[in-house]
């Protein structure tokens, strides 16, 4: 009997490992088959198809380029100032895509995503450019009701508080405008409609991100049919970049 009974452990210690095994392969199917398997085109300077430019307009231009498609990614120089300077910290990328092919090729903006590499990779995905236009609008509508609220208060400072309003308001109409107008638009490009340009905003504020540094590093993935194109670019590139602004006319 004690032996019978000590011969029976190797195998219910067996029969655990055996399920444990299969309960670990089985979670790692599952994880396999939830993960992206989306095949990844990156940018690199040199590539075929790859080309970067520094240009009179201040911007650093990065294309990347294939027999059906071509995306330039257009990168203020200054956009790190300027991001800092805004009330709210939005960072602003210009694309243009260009289609080359025969078929049609859907443009998603809201799938597009940008990495902070410095900021433990936080990932932001683009902003709904209409829900921005919503957001200014209530802002400019509740100033103005704090404004007319203020100057009932007090009389003497109604033409003061009125001129900070109507500098208020030109600002917020003016952003927009620019969100309305200038912004990339869900479109679907063919060979009569090739070309779709716009700006791309994301939030440059999170629990990740506190505060840009001098320089910062960025990736940028831009999905394209059945491919994830990304973009890895620092701002400016090197440090002490600068480029040469042509003066405007």
């Amino acid at each position: 009997m004690h032996e019978a009974s000590h011969s029976s452990k190797p195998t219910a210690t067996l029969l655990l490992a055996v399920l444990l095994a299969s309960g670990a392969l089985s979670t790692a199917a599952t994880a396999d088959k939830g993960a992206d398997t989306t095949p990844t085109l990156r940018w690199a300077e040199g590539d075929t198809g790859c080309t970067f430019s520094r240009d009179d307009d201040g911007k650093y231009r990065y294309g990347f380029w294939t027999t059906d498609y071509g995306i330039v990614l257009a990168v203020d120089s200054q956009e790190l100032e300027k991001t800092r300077r805004r009330s709210q910290q939005i960072f602003a990328l210009q694309l243009t895509i260009h289609y080359r092919g025969q078929d049609s090729l859907d443009v998603v903006p809201d799938s597009i995503g940008l990495e902070f590499v410095k900021h433990y990779h936080d990932v932001q995905s683009a902003l709904d450019p209409d829900r921005l236009a919503i957001e200014q609008q209530n802002d400019a509508n509740a100033l103005a009701e704090q404004t007319d609220r203020e100057v009932r208060k007090h009389r003497e400072k109604q033409k003061e508080e009125q001129a900070a309003l109507a500098a208020r308001q030109k600002d917020a109409a003016e952003m927009i405008e620019f969100l309305k107008t200038r912004t990339l638009r869900p479109t679907t490009l063919d060979p009569s409609h090739p070309e779709a340009r716009g700006w791309v905003l994301f939030s440059a504020k999170s629990k990740w991100i506190d505060a840009l540094r001098k320089q910062e590093e960025f990736l940028l993935r831009v999905p394209v049919k059945n491919r994830m194109i990304e973009f890895p670019f620092s701002l400016p590139p090197s440090e002490g970049d600068l480029i040469l602004r042509r003066r405007p006319e």
